[in-house]
């Protein structure tokens, strides 16, 4: 028997279609509402193909409300994904991501609130605690943000707990994520970024199936074990869970803030070394200067997932490496040569 219905905005990008696969494998009833502006529907034909089951599909902008309407028909929550999430566009293009992110989000809420749909798990990011004051990063660190990405995410946090302190039948569950990484261990889904890549995973990749020339390591004289950046990395099917954790956990009326990582930080050296013994290749690599705004260390204390969703990481940085290349080595060009998109 089919559980909840479920509508997951920017369902077709790289965290909504491993959580589509996982919310099918789990019998839940999937409704994906996408753009696809930065996404493929390969990804959803791929996500049938993984689970043997079909996904509903409505091509949408989360800021069209009578579209929206529709897509919410007989659901029950709302996983949100959609939204711009490049870190240097947005300072290059702050009106848009406001628009599109913040503005979409009310745009999303009210036609929830119309439609009495009130439990909604949405998609936070680990940039809301700004520049780390102590590590790891529990969610009672300070709030801000150094770029407009980060300001929409807090900003939007900020509209969800207003809005359920204005009305306490909201359920509302904020997942901040640390660094998604890897792909479903089947190869046939992962990370597709259009044009140049947003995060460190598919440049490694990209540089050690020989895409790109070398990898830029921005730094290394951070005060970090070998210089570079440390960040925390989490496996794109642990997080995916975290999503189903978090739908089982909203049964009680709340808004609560949750980090999703693995409590370990991992330098850009460990990755590409761990990434060259998944893949048996060479990441050439050149040490770049520091850019404006990178931080030294960033991980999570990840306590409050495991108290209150039940919910760990169980993948490694091995199992993350060996995916991402198996990803990688299938999909060179991510979904672009994939002729079944109908």
């Amino acid at each position: 028997m089919l559980k909840n219905k479920i509508l997951l905005t920017g369902g077709t990008g790289y965290i909504g279609s491993h959580t589509c696969v996982e919310l099918l494998e789990n019998d839940y009833n999937v409704v994906v509402y996408d753009n696809l502006s930065n996404s493929s529907i390969a990804s959803l034909k791929r996500v049938e193909k993984i689970t043997g089951k079909k996904v509903s599909f409505i091509q949408g902008d989360i800021r069209d409300e009578d579209s929206l309407t529709e897509a919410l028909d007989g659901c029950d929550a709302v996983i949100h994904f959609a939204g711009l999430k490049a870190v240097g566009e947005s300072v290059e293009k702050p009106l848009e991501y406001y628009d599109n992110n913040v503005n979409g989000t009310l745009c999303l809420l009210r036609t929830m609130k119309k439609n009495n749909i009130k439990t909604l798990v949405f998609s936070s990011s680990a940039t809301v605690y700004g520049d780390p004051q102590y590590l790891p990063l529990d969610e009672a660190h300070p709030l801000s943000t150094t770029n407009p990405y980060g300001a929409t995410k807090l900003m939007i946090e900020e509209i969800l707990r207003d809005l359920y302190k204005s009305d306490d039948s909201w359920k509302i569950a904020i997942l901040r994520y640390f660094n998604p990484v890897g792909s479903h261990k089947s190869g046939l889904i992962g990370e597709d970024p259009n044009g140049i890549p947003n995060n460190l995973m598919p440049f490694i990749a990209q540089t050690a199936i020989g895409k790109r020339e070398y990898l830029s390591v921005f730094g290394d004289d951070y005060d970090t074990p070998d210089g570079t950046g440390v960040r925390d990395y989490i496996h794109v099917v642990d997080l995916a869970s975290a999503h189903l954790k978090a739908l089982e956990f909203l049964k009680q009326t709340c808004c609560e803030a949750i980090n999703i990582g693995t409590g370990n930080g991992y330098s850009v050296l460990e990755m590409v070394k761990a990434y060259e013994n998944a893949s048996n290749s060479k990441v050439p690599y050149k040490i770049m200067p520091r850019r404006a705004g990178d931080i030294a260390l960033c991980y999570a204390k990840p306590t409050k997932a495991k108290e209150l969703l039940e919910w760990e990481a169980k993948y490694t940085i091995e199992d993350m490496c060996k995916d991402t290349f198996n990803w990688q080595s299938k999909n060179p060009n991510g979904y672009k040569n994939d002729t079944n998109t109908k």
